[in-house]
């Protein structure tokens, strides 16, 4: 009995852990406690029906085995869902109790884009880590997604001197590269054996690493994040240089300055392969110019940019904004960035009342946005209006099978929408909310977009992430005609 009553008691501990995990947005399930204090500081498939209609862009994802019933194929000619019948059908998932009283929902078509349900689109509430799909469209806009980031060494002031140049790869493994990976496609190993190799050739047996990160440096932390959780590893610093193997997660904080922990790591690697390395690694400036010794190359932007929406990273989020913004002519801090990210919507048409963003990653208190600006930014995906944000929109967590949902939609009331719903998450403290992509019964590809930002305490954050798969599993099963 003795042993019974330990082996619950863990139990109960460890799901305890996770809940408390879970709410600060650490593991999947996305629930986040963000409730204001003091920021710590921080250096600066499925198969198109052939038709002559267009079919929709975005892909659907493959049914897991536990999916109930067959899967529908994206049909193009399949009915569209009315009004009158989606309200029917979701009107009570939309006065759920458990979402509270302040919810905003827009639902539209896949292929034409057309508004099939709107509830309060327009009233601007919190969209927590939702946000983050603003920003994926910014960078979309500005850049090619093909690019890659590069990591170099190159010659330093003196014949001894290294340094190690950042460019904006935060996934660096600590080994060798993995040419399938995303975090750890790049390898510090493999940079450090050209470069042990370039020393040898110039007859160097001791040599000095710098390291110089000055590219798009900017604060490591936004004003509105949080010290406990920063020093719990429940996010990290944002940088242009860090290891894959040292994102904060849970318990395992990140390093305050991820940029000169890599540097550190190369140094040991150059040690190992037998070059004496001085004990102190420095910053300092490139020489203009001057020549690259050994350089690797992290996944692509577009890849980064879609670990870091189906992890829900924020500060792998607000690196790439930093970055793409610096080279749009903006300042490398979070007020810049997240005016550029503003800017973007704005220049791509999209009306932006109500929108406000205290950073680009939605973790900040303060932030508000519409559905209905979450909504177009979905549109110009699965309309096939933007080739790179449909990549990314594609690549969203699948109900019940990865990133920030593979724990979810396997309830009784939601598992009909497992592996035909792509979405992101989003939830704060009485916050809770989620956007992407369904198809319902006939085969009509839908986008939706559901905020709830007065979830009432009780059941919390937990209740309110049922009521949302339920919301969207109502849509997978709806003809709604």
């Amino acid at each position: 009995m003795r042993r019974q009553l330990a082996i619950a008691a863990g139990v109960v501990a460890l799901l305890a852990g996770y809940v408390t995990l879970d709410v600060h947005d650490v593991v999947p399930g996305l629930l986040t406690d963000a409730a204001p204090r003091t920021a710590a500081a921080g250096m600066p498939g499925g198969r198109p029906t052939p038709s002559s209609s267009p079919s929709p862009s975005v892909a659907v994802p493959v049914a897991p085995a536990s999916a109930a019933g067959p899967l529908p194929d994206v049909d193009s000619l399949a009915p569209t869902p009315t009004a009158k019948g989606l309200l029917a059908a979701v009107g009570g998932r939309l006065h759920d109790p458990r979402l509270g009283r302040q919810v905003s929902v827009t639902i539209r078509d896949g292929l034409t884009g057309d508004h099939l349900l709107d509830v309060a689109p327009e009233v601007p509430r919190a969209p927590a880590s939702t946000a983050k799909l603003l920003t994926a469209a910014a960078i979309a806009r500005a850049t090619d997604l093909s690019q890659r980031m590069t990591t170099k060494v190159v010659q330093g002031g003196g014949p001894a001197d290294l340094v190690l140049v950042a460019g904006g790869d935060m996934l660096l493994s600590p080994g060798r590269g993995n040419p399938d990976a995303v975090a750890g496609r790049a390898g510090l190993l493999d940079l450090a054996r050209q470069v042990a190799t370039a020393a040898r050739q110039q007859g160097l047996r001791s040599v000095r690493l710098h390291l110089d990160d000055t590219w798009a440096r900017g604060p490591a932390y936004a004003p509105g994040w949080l010290g406990p959780d920063i020093d719990l590893g429940l996010t990290g610093a944002v940088a242009t240089l860090g290891l894959s193997t040292q994102r904060a997660t849970p318990g395992h904080p990140a390093p305050a300055d991820p940029a000169a922990s890599a540097a550190t790591a190369l140094a040991g690697r150059l040690r190992a392969l037998g070059l004496t390395v001085a004990p102190a690694v420095t910053r300092t400036t490139a020489p203009s110019g001057a020549a690259v010794l050994g350089q690797v190359e992290s996944a692509t932007l577009g890849e980064t940019l879609s670990l870091a929406l189906a992890d829900s990273d924020n500060a792998l989020t607000e690196s790439l904004a930093r970055q793409v913004a610096v080279r749009a002519g903006r300042r490398a801090d979070f007020p810049a960035e997240a005016a550029w990210v503003l800017a973007s919507l704005k220049a791509r048409g999209i009306p932006a009342a109500g929108v406000r963003l205290v950073d680009s990653s939605g973790l900040s208190r303060g932030t508000t946005v519409p559905a209905r600006v979450i909504g177009d930014v979905l549109g110009l995906a699965s309309r096939g209006k933007d080739a790179g944000l449909e990549a990314v929109v594609s690549g969203l967590p699948v109900a019940g099978l990865t990133g920030t949902l593979h724990d979810r939609f396997h309830a009784p009331s939601s598992r009909v929408a497992a592996g035909i719903a792509r979405a992101k998450t989003g939830t704060l403290t009485g916050v809770s909310s989620l956007a992407g992509t369904v198809v319902d019964r006939d085969g009509r590809l839908l986008t939706f977009v559901v905020l709830a930002d007065a979830v009432p305490p009780g059941g919390g954050t937990l209740d309110a992430r049922a009521a949302l798969d339920a919301f969207v599993a109502t849509l997978a099963t709806c003809g709604c005609r």
